[in-house]
């Protein structure tokens, strides 16, 4: 049970941790995929979606790659600051990052589209710059829509296995997330021993898509 218990923690950290990053970066992708036009626009969209297309496992290797000492980006961070990322809990977090944020990107797109634009012009006739445009008004009006992609990102950082078990592995303690788990206990447990984890797994899934589908429909 103590082993059930740090595997529910660390998804729950795992989870956190990466849908507060991944809010950040869709919110501002889906503004500028919403707002703006410019020259690439069409492959800036393409590129952030691209994650929910491909495998998961293709995702996870190429994070392997980019983290790995062999690439640059991994080499510099192990020579300068000591820091492997792969095989870590920091990997899991970039693992659900990737795969999650296409799908946030798209749910936080529909609820800034849902605003009237003619709201922000009278925002900016009234001296709104465009931090207080989003703070007072965008925000407020589309909160329902951005707190469903949210949650939606949540349970897909939950319920993320091919990305994670590439470039985090299946550590015990230190990288086995609720679906790492299950899969190890479904090759090497009783049945008994697996149901733990089912359960909790369930109950998030089912607790959190209550919200979402909430936020749906109440979201004028």
């Amino acid at each position: 049970m103590d082993s059930d218990s740090s595997i529910i923690l660390l998804s729950i950290r795992v989870g956190v941790i990466s849908t507060f990053i991944t809010s950040i970066f869709a919110f501002i992708f889906a503004w500028i995929l919403v707002k703006k036009n410019f020259k690439g626009k069409f492959f800036l969209d393409l590129l952030i979606s691209l994650p929910i297309a491909l495998p998961p496992v293709l995702v996870g290797y190429f994070l392997l790659w980019l983290l790995g000492r062999n690439n640059f980006f991994g080499e510099t961070l192990y020579s300068f600051f000591g820091i492997n990322l792969t095989y870590t809990w920091f990997a899991a977090v970039a693992a659900s990052f990737l795969v999650s944020l296409p799908l946030v990107t798209r749910s936080f797109m529909i609820a800034l589209s849902g605003v009237d634009k003619n709201v922000e012009i009278v925002a900016k006739s009234l001296g709104f710059n465009t931090f207080q445009t989003i703070r007072y008004i965008i925000l407020p009006l589309a909160k329902n829509g951005i707190f469903a992609g949210v949650i939606l990102g949540f349970i897909r950082s939950l319920s993320e296995f091919g990305a994670t078990i590439v470039v985090a592995g299946n550590i015990p303690g230190k990288t086995q997330t609720i679906p790492l788990g299950i899969y190890t206990k479904i090759s090497s447990s009783s049945e008994s021993e697996i149901w733990p984890l089912i359960i909790t797994s369930v109950t998030i899934a089912t607790f959190t898509l209550s919200i979402y589908y909430y936020l749906l429909r109440h979201n004028d």
